[in-house]
Order: structure tokens, then sequence, then C-alpha cells
């Protein structure tokens, strides 16, 4: 998919709209981390799915239990960064909640009881929920307005791709090695695009001069009173727990 973008935009100049988008080598690499982080954030939703007739025996949970552990990282992901993101460069902000993404994943693979769980998903949750908005903050701060959009379709086919394949991953993984393996899968592949990020990724910290007076708390609460957010939002809310 990124392969096929840089061909057609920084190789054989694919025009958008008449203009040649020239994105660089740095903004294709960044286009696939910010694909790949999409993509791991929505596997490890998807993965957990499918596991109940293994996970419900193994931890004796009931399916109740087991649909509170699945709602959990939905509900736990939450918007309360919204009023302090822009007081921070992107890059640490987003490896921030990548660490604590992937600790989180860590503490399902490890989990042996219904209540430790359950606090992992709620953990991963509070960070994985933050994850996906500092990628479009990201994308709005290195690409121009006239690709801006074809980069967001571009990272949101992760989406996609994750949905459809965390069922036959999650399944395969949890019959052959046990139904952790899918979470230290995850882990792994973590760490390797974190490093990846340490190493290449650049500081975004353009936008900390522009926001430098606001106070977040009043960005905030400014957010939550804008009717068109709360559309945005409730929106958001319905996509993610109506596959519960």
């Amino acid at each position: 998919m990124v392969y096929w973008l840089y061909k057609n935009t920084y190789t054989k100049g694919y025009k958008l709209n008449g203009e040649r988008p020239c994105l660089s080598r740095y903004q294709v690499f960044m286009i696939a981390i910010l694909a790949f982080i999409q993509f791991t954030v929505i596997l490890d939703f998807m993965v957990l799915s499918p596991l109940g007739a293994i996970l419900m025996p193994k931890l004796e949970i009931s399916t109740s239990q087991f649909g509170w552990v699945v709602s959990a990282y939905a509900f736990s992901a939450g918007i309360l960064t919204a009023g302090f993101a822009d007081k921070f460069d992107r890059k640490k902000l987003l490896l921030f909640f990548y660490v604590g993404f992937l600790i989180g994943t860590a503490l399902c693979a490890s989990a042996t009881t219904y209540g430790f769980l359950l606090f992992a998903r709620i953990f991963t949750g509070i960070f994985g929920g933050v994850i996906g908005s500092v990628g479009f903050a990201i994308i709005t701060d290195i690409f121009e307005m006239k690709v801006r959009s074809r980069v967001m379709g571009f990272t949101q086919m992760a989406f996609a791709a994750s949905q459809i394949l965390g069922l036959p991953i999650g399944l395969y993984l949890a019959n052959h090695y046990g139904w952790y393996s899918s979470f230290w899968l995850i882990v792994i592949v973590r760490i390797i695009a974190g490093l990846a990020m340490v190493m290449y990724m650049r500081p975004i910290n353009e936008h900390l001069e522009v926001n430098k007076n606001q106070n977040p708390f009043k960005h905030l609460i400014g957010t939550l009173s804008n009717p068109d957010y709360i559309k945005v939002f409730l929106c958001t809310i319905l996509l993610s727990t109506g596959c519960l």
C-alpha cells in the first residue's frame, strides 16, 4: 500500500488536481509508521473478540464478564488529553502513549485472572484510544492540505485491514500457541515499530509556538461544548461500541 503510494507520488509524479503532491521519502516513511500503528491498535482490539470460547473456560469467567473485558477497551478510551496534547512535542506524545499501549498489551498476555485481564484491557484502552488522534494531528502538521485527505485515507486502510485479519490471526495463534500468543506477537511487532520511531521520526514541535499561551482547560471545555465536535465524538463512540 505505502510502496504504491511512494511509486505514484514520489517516483512517477502522481498528479492531484493537475498538481504533483511531491511526497518526500520521510513523508512516505511517516505514512507507513502511522498506518502500521493504526493497524496494531485495532488489531489489539479485534484479536480478543474470537477468543471467548478459549478464555472463558481458561480463566473461569462468564459470558457477561467476557463482554466487559471486550468493551472495557473502547469505554476507557477517553478525550481527557484533548486540552493538553498541543503542549507537547507530537513525537514524544506519540511515544508516551505507544509505550503505555505496549505495556498494556503485555499485561493482557500475562493475565491469569478475570480481574487482572479487565484491568489490563482498561489500561490498554486508556493509552490506545489516544494514539489515533495523535496520528491525525501529526498528519495535519507534516502534510499539505492538498494531500492530507489522501494520506488519512491510506492510514485508515489499516483500520479495515486489521478488522479483516484480526479474527483469523487471533484464532490461528490461539489454537496453535495459546490464547496469549496473539498479544505477545503484537508486543513484538510494536517494539520494532517503536524503535523505528525513536531512530527515524523527527520532532514535531512547530505547533508549540502557536499554542504557547492557550489555557488547556479552556481549550478542553471549548472542545466539549462545540455541537459539531459532539456529533463527531458520538459517531466515534457508536462506531467503536457497535461491534461489541
